[in-house]
């Protein structure tokens, strides 16, 4: 029967000397109302565990008239309990761990889900938590919301031992204090989990922002203010459009279409205002469309577009690179026979030629094509250079000399500014010298093209950076079109007039730089100019070995007849090479192929060999093949070839071989094939 109901009970009965019990019951009912009311203001005051945990134990102790109090919470691994607030003679309790397996009346009460009330036996007492022990006890679980929270233990009741009123009055402590623990263990969590996110959110390079119906930026994360480059605090209210891009409506689109529900593609755009390609995604804040808020991310790309832009222009040289080198095999078989039979006739006897001047003409051209070629394939290193020790401050200096007279009569500015003491790089000096004559043209062509009245100047600078020394050449011009940029080293491209430019300059430009193991970029901005960037290493720094040099000139041809073995496909090449020999008296055998060529060599003994790099017997290269079965024959090969390489590709099994690059002249050839009979010991 609840106390309560004895009441009424007692009432009714009127029983005789009751009167006293009933008003000392009365009033200490009206205490107990009186305590839980301040225990629910000690509950309300603050939403933090320990707090809370804490004034229970103070209020327990003083409500229960007990020496000593304790609140245990269970552990996140749901294994046991911790005592997060002890005080008296359970202080000794605060922090220790409380295994579920550990027994006592603490988990007696938990288990049973009920109060549990216990004098001790006379000795040892009651076990409270871990090791600490009390005379009389009581312990009620804290229960909310089907969640076992922990427990409230009292310990040491000054006067008698726990009785049941005070088991009634500890398990309605203990409701109100679970419900109240409950709460700020939930709100705790939100707290951890909400600093765990902003951390993160603040953490993330890309910028995040939080953007309403109006484009205002509600919020933000750090990485959003610094791509904007402001505090983040000036953000907010912000548009964001004009935070990225500086105009009010540049996002309009996309944040329209995430609102609807409809994904676009990312917007990947240069942003004038910072200076960067940005891209821009934007997503609707909830899955259903018709929510005002978009989340708008921007990452920066701008480091990512030019690597890729790098990685496009490097594959597509190297395919041209390829190209041309197969289209110079095929030109330079023919041309060798143009100019090689224009010279040949060209020597022969006054009056039994007529029209000599058109046959030099001939060799004349023949050669300039040839000359092309070669420009062409140094694009994909493949031509030979002679490098060398160089200042390239010296090699700027000498090219702008040449090219001052022709600046002062255009009306243009071209100013220099060369670094002293400049570390010295590996090149070549003619072709680094095209590589600036055809920047500082272009520049000229750009600059000569502007209106009346607006400043024609060219600046060129040389300096150097880091392990490297970088020339610039920046012009005063209108700037290169954002669509023409990319295609600026492409061949065969130009904006010039037809018949005004053959698109090849700055490609053949690229070519050489690259060929030195540097880097040629542009730069430029509608209105500002364009800004050609060459760079180099310094000396010792990712230098690329320089082919080997040409042979030594050798002496004038020799008299005696020879016995000359020549494979080649290529008829034109054949008649040239027969016509020049057979004239001074020596012997020439032909072979379209290797097979052919093996079949000669093994039947007879030949003086020269002249094979074309590509002729190939029993399925191996011919001078493999020759080596097998001829090993003492190697310092009397000459290798011809249409594709310009280093001196050492022939390599492999005969590295002896003297390379002859067509297109070839007749002076070429006869020193040549004397160098080898005089090398070999049969001048």
């Amino acid at each position: 029967m609840s106390l309560f109901r004895r009441l009424l009970a007692r009432l009714a009965g009127a029983v005789p000397g009751s009167g006293g019990r009933l008003s000392s019951e009365l009033a200490r009912r009206n205490a107990e109302s009186r305590a839980l009311e301040d225990l629910t203001r000690i509950l309300s005051a603050s939403l933090e565990v320990d707090r809370v945990a804490a004034g229970v134990t103070g209020f327990a102790r003083r409500i229960l008239d007990a020496a000593g109090a304790a609140v245990l919470l269970s552990t996140d691994d749901q294994q046991g309990f911790v005592a997060a607030a002890a005080d008296g003679t359970l202080a000794p309790c605060a922090g220790k761990r409380l295994e579920s397996d550990a027994g006592g009346l603490v988990l007696d009460a938990v288990a049973h889900e009920e109060v549990r009330l216990s004098a001790g036996d006379g000795t040892d007492g009651v076990l409270v938590c871990g090791d600490v022990r009390a005379r009389s006890a009581a312990a009620a679980p804290l229960l909310a919301h089907g969640i076992t929270a922990g427990a409230l233990v009292v310990a040491d009741k000054r006067q008698g031992a726990f009785d049941e009123d005070d088991g009634r009055l500890l398990a309605a402590i203990a409701t109100h204090t679970a419900v109240a623990l409950t709460n700020a263990r939930f709100f705790e969590m939100v707290e951890r989990g909400k600093r765990q996110w902003e951390a993160t959110f603040d953490a993330l390079s890309e910028g995040i922002a939080l953007v309403d119906a109006r484009d205002r930026i509600l919020r933000a994360n750090a990485g959003f203010a610094q791509l904007a480059g402001v505090r983040l605090q000036a953000l907010m209210g912000r548009g964001a459009s004009e935070a990225l891009f500086g105009e009010p409506h540049s996002l309009a689109d996309m944040l329209g279409a995430a609102r609807d529900g409809v994904r676009t593609p990312p917007l990947v755009r240069r942003s004038e205002l910072l200076h960067r390609v940005l891209r821009v995604v934007a997503a609707p804040l909830a899955p259903h469309a018709g929510v005002g808020s978009v989340i708008v991310t921007v990452e920066d790309v701008t480091e990512q577009q030019a690597i890729e832009a790098q990685a496009i222009q490097s594959e597509k040289m190297a395919a041209v690179g390829t190209l041309v080198s197969g289209v110079a095999h095929e030109l330079n078989n023919p041309l060798t026979s143009i100019a090689g039979l224009a010279e040949f006739l060209l020597e022969q006897p006054l009056g039994t030629v007529p029209d000599r001047d058109h046959l030099r003409v001939i060799a004349e051209e023949a050669q300039r094509a040839g000359s092309i070629v070669r420009n062409l394939l140094t694009f994909a290193r493949k031509g030979p250079s002679e490098r060398q020790r160089l200042d390239l401050g010296d090699v700027v200096e000498r090219t702008l000399f040449l090219m001052d007279w022709e600046m002062k009569l255009q009306g243009i500015a071209l100013e220099r500014h060369v670094a002293r003491d400049l570390p010295a790089v590996m090149g070549d000096r003619q072709q680094l010298q095209q590589v600036v004559l055809n920047l500082v043209t272009n520049a000229a062509q750009a600059v000569a093209a502007l209106p009346a009245g607006l400043p024609r100047r060219i600046t060129v600078s040389v300096e150097p950076a880091g392990q490297r020394v970088v020339v610039r050449v920046a012009d005063s011009g209108l700037g290169i079109p954002a669509d023409v940029l990319p295609q600026v080293f492409s061949p065969f491209f130009t904006t010039k007039p037809q018949g005004e430019g053959t698109g090849l300059g700055l490609f053949i430009s690229y070519g050489l730089v690259e060929g030195h193991g540097g880097t040629l970029t542009v730069e430029s901005r509608p209105g500002v100019g364009a800004t050609f960037t060459l760079s180099l290493p310094r000396e010792g720094e990712g230098e690329i070995p320089a082919p080997g040099g040409e042979e030594g000139r050798s002496p004038a041809p020799a008299t005696v007849p020879r016995r000359i073995l020549l494979v080649d496909d290529d008829p034109g090449v054949r008649r040239l090479v027969t016509a020049l020999f057979t004239r001074e008296g020596h012997a020439v055998d032909t072979a379209t192929d290797g097979d052919a060529a093996l079949g000669l060599a093994c039947a007879g003994e030949y003086d020269l060999v002249i094979a074309d790099r590509r002729a190939a017997a029993r399925g191996t290269p011919f001078l493999q093949a020759l080596e097998a079965v001829r090993p003492g024959w190697r310092a009397r090969v000459i290798v011809s070839t249409a594709d310009v390489q280093p001196a050492t590709a022939p390599g492999g099994p005969n590295p002896a071989a003297r390379i002859l690059h067509k297109p070839f002249n007749l002076r070429d050839l006869r020193e040549t094939a004397a160098a080898v009979w005089s090398g070999s010991g049969q001048a």
